[in-house]
């Protein structure tokens, strides 16, 4: 479902992309708007489901996941249930902050972030290589993270 945005709700959502701790009062005077007006905006995007949610984006580095692994997954059938039983799978665990379900030659690409090979070698044994659904998997460490973005462009 696409939902119609005019200039100023693309205005809120940039600022809020940027940065959703600003106060109503100061998006209101940046996007020309009161700040009752510039509230009820705000609060349709929400209740429309145009904003998802308001996160605080934490440095996995400094925090000790350093060690991003791409992983390319291949389910050994293309069956409704399976795909439902991994993708269960990959939202509980921890390890896994994206889960892509993917056209092509593989079925999921997921992004895992963990402290060390170890601790990778834990999860891939205990997630990925213990699952009989699982035709195959590739894992591919990212060297380093050239560019990282969660807005999108309006």
């Amino acid at each position: 479902m696409k939902i119609e945005l005019d200039r100023i709700d693309r205005r809120i959502l940039n600022q809020l992309q940027r940065d959703n701790r600003i106060s109503n009062q100061q998006l209101a005077e940046l996007v020309g708007l009161s700040p009752p007006a510039c509230l009820r905006r705000v609060k349709r995007l929400r209740d429309e489901g145009v904003i998802i949610a308001d996160v605080s984006i934490v440095n996995p580095a400094v925090l000790g996941h350093p060690l991003n692994i791409i992983v390319e997954v291949e389910m050994a059938r293309d069956q409704l249930d399976i795909y439902s039983a991994f993708k269960r799978k990959m939202a509980a665990a921890p390890e896994v902050t994206q889960c892509y379900q993917v056209t092509g030659e593989v079925d999921f690409l997921l992004v895992v972030m963990v402290a060390d090979l170890q601790a990778y070698e834990n999860f891939s044994r205990r997630t990925l290589s213990s699952d009989q659904n699982l035709r195959k998997y590739r894992s591919m460490i990212s060297l380093g993270r050239e560019k990282f973005e969660t807005a999108i462009e309006l």
